[in-house]
C-alpha cells in the first residue's frame, strides 16, 4: 500500500471535508470519485488505504467516512437546520424543508436539539426580531412566562411572546403595538421550543 499517491489521499480528505461543510452531509464513494477525477474502484482501495493509516474512521456504511478535521468538528461545533418561515404577524404555516446547515460552537450554546426558523412579518419588531432574521430555537414542549417561543395553533405556527392566563387560555402577545394578542385554549397551544438567538438578516 507504500505506493499510494499522497496528493490522491490530500485531495480526497479535502474533498470530503469540503463536501461536509458544504451540504451537511458525507460524500458516497461515487460523489468523491466525481469530485476528485479518479473511478469509484480506485477511490474505494484509497478509503481502504487512508482508514488503516488512521487517517479517517469508515464501518463500511453510507455516508460514514470521518476526517480528522470531521471529528475535531463534531467536537467543537453542531449542525443546526434551517427550517422554512414561522410568522410574527398572521400564523403562516412553517413547512419543514431544510434549507440549509449553520454550524454552531458548542462552547457557546452547549448541546441540545435546536432548530433555525426565518422570520416572517413585523409583529416582533419591537423585540429585536425583523422580517428574514434567522431565529435560533432550542426545542422544548414547555415554556416559562413571557419567553418568545414558536407556538403551533390549528396547525399554523407563529412566534410570540408566551402568557399563560389563570383562566385556562394562552396569551400569544406580539411585540409590535399594531397588532393585537392571540388568546387560546391551552390544549390547542403546542409549545415547539423557546427563541434563543437571532441572527440580524443583512441589508
Amino acid at each position: 500500500m507504500q505506493h499510494k499517491k499522497q496528493e490522491y489521499v490530500q485531495a480526497i480528505e479535502a474533498f470530503i471535508d469540503d463536501y461536509r461543510d458544504t451540504t451537511g452531509v458525507i460524500p458516497t464513494m461515487p460523489e468523491i470519485a466525481a469530485g476528485v477525477g479518479l473511478s469509484t474502484g480506485t477511490i474505494c482501495k484509497y478509503i481502504a488505504y487512508m482508514r488503516e493509516q488512521g487517517i479517517i474512521e469508515y464501518d463500511g456504511g453510507q455516508r460514514t467516512i470521518t476526517t480528522k478535521k470531521g471529528l475535531a468538528d463534531m467536537s467543537a461545533y453542531f449542525r443546526v437546520p434551517v427550517l422554512g418561515r414561522v410568522s410574527c404577524g398572521i400564523p403562516k404555516f412553517a413547512e419543514e424543508n431544510i434549507e440549509e446547515y449553520v454550524k454552531l460552537p458548542v462552547s457557546l450554546f452547549g448541546r441540545g436539539n435546536y432548530f433555525f426558523l426565518r422570520a416572517y412579518g413585523e409583529s416582533m419588531i419591537n423585540a429585536g426580531i425583523d422580517d428574514g432574521d434567522l431565529v435560533l430555537v432550542r426545542q422544548q414542549p414547555t415554556a416559562d412566562y413571557n419567553q418568545i417561543v414558536v407556538a403551533l395553533v390549528d396547525d399554523e405556527a407563529t412566534l410570540k411572546r408566551y402568557r399563560p392566563q389563570n383562566d385556562g387560555t394562552i396569551r400569544l402577545h406580539p411585540e409590535n403595538e399594531r397588532f393585537e394578542d392571540i388568546i387560546v385554549d391551552a390544549e390547542n397551544c403546542i409549545i415547539q421550543g423557546v427563541a434563543v438567538k437571532i441572527l440580524k438578516d443583512a441589508r
